[in-house]
């Protein structure tokens, strides 16, 4: 009696295609995600009851009230602002600046740095406080 035997393979599931798309879903969210370049120092801002925090800032510069301006974690002159933002809106283009101003910072320091941002090409500047 000439008996077919009928030999079951196992079924598998060939997992490489799907982790090749998550691996290249990983690196689109990281090349495209935004990066936010800190002041890289502590202010005590000042309160606000009606502050509301723009969408799309990403730098943030500090004035101190020892009258020391901050952008990306580095200390820099007033009078350098305007080529650090340049050299940062080359990097990641930003349609909003925050100014965190220390509350006991010199008001004709802070101008002088929003003088340097509007030469440096932005017109949006917000100041932020302590409720933003």
């Amino acid at each position: 009696m000439g008996r077919k035997v009928r030999v079951e393979e196992d079924a598998t599931i060939d997992m490489t295609p799907m982790l090749d798309i998550v691996f290249i879903m990983l690196i689109f969210f990281i090349v495209t995600t935004v990066f936010v370049k800190e002041a890289g120092v502590e202010v005590n801002k000042p309160n606000g009851d009606l502050a509301v925090m723009p969408k799309n800032a990403n730098i943030f510069i500090a004035v101190t009230e020892d009258g020391k301006v901050w952008i990306d974690k580095r200390e820099v002159e007033v009078d350098l602002v305007r080529s650090n933002l340049e050299r940062l809106m080359a990097e990641q283009p930003s349609d909003v600046i925050i100014i965190q101003a220390d509350e006991e910072a010199e008001h004709g320091l802070v101008v002088e740095v929003m003088d340097q941002i509007k030469m440096a090409g932005i017109d949006r500047i917000s100041i932020a406080t302590a409720g933003s």
